[in-house]
């Protein structure tokens, strides 16, 4: 009889190869949903603006778009921007783990992304005369326009306190530049949201959170990218 001790096998691991998953590519992989969400969602948001009967780019927030025939094109919008969100989200933890924000950036981004997925879920009310037919005094509340709003307001604030999170990181990475953009990017995008919460339907402050939508996803872009690269270096 043999004594030979029984070989265990060894567990699979992903192994750095040229073509191969390695957990480097996942990683990279990941931060490129993060890459790719931004443009997605604002291009598609604008597509919608600017060929949609009615709607106003000065007047109406993109998340009005939800309503109407072609309502569930933002929908999906929102859907799937959050769930690229929540795949960048991983990549960043990855990315991030053991330094300043490694924790907290990927979860705020997380909540963000959720938050899209939620709000793309629960429609916005229609509201401002969008569709055409809508009243253009007070709008009709609904549980699901209630729901839109408190996910919508969760994501903001999540984001806006990623960006400082992240500015930190920058910070102790010697980043300056990108520390100072992502404050700027916090404290515009939270005045923003503010703005347009205090004033709907001004002219203002509804481009001024257009703006803001704009710069805060393009920060993620900027970022996401700028991770991709110090992971291929």
């Amino acid at each position: 009889m043999s004594t030979t001790e029984p070989q265990t096998a060894p567990s699979p691991k992903l192994i750095p190869c040229e073509d191969g998953w390695s957990p480097v590519n996942v990683t990279r992989s990941l931060l490129g949903w993060g890459a790719v969400a931004g443009p997605f969602y604002v291009a598609v948001s604008l597509s919608l603006a600017v060929t949609r009967d009615g709607y106003s780019l000065t007047r109406h927030q993109w998340s009005l778009l939800e309503n109407g025939n072609l309502g569930w094109v933002q929908v999906s919008n929102f859907v799937l921007t959050g769930l690229m969100l929540l795949a960048f989200a991983v990549g960043l933890r990855r990315a991030l783990a053991g330094g300043p924000g490694g924790r907290w950036a990927p979860v705020l981004t997380a909540v963000f992304g959720a938050c899209l997925v939620a709000a793309g879920v629960l429609r916005a009310d229609p509201a401002l005369g969008f569709p055409v037919g809508t009243p253009e005094g007070a709008a009709r509340v609904t549980a699901h326009g209630i729901g839109h709003l408190a996910t919508a307001t969760t994501g903001f604030v999540a984001i806006a306190a990623c960006c400082f999170v992240l500015a930190r990181r920058f910070v102790a990475e010697g980043a300056g530049s990108l520390a100072m953009s992502s404050r700027v990017t916090g404290v515009v995008f939270l005045g923003g949201f503010l703005r347009v919460a205090s004033g709907a339907g001004s002219v203002a402050a509804n481009l001024l959170f257009t703006g803001a939508v704009v710069l805060v996803f393009s920060w993620i872009t900027v970022v996401a990218i700028h991770r991709y690269r110090r992971l291929a270096g």
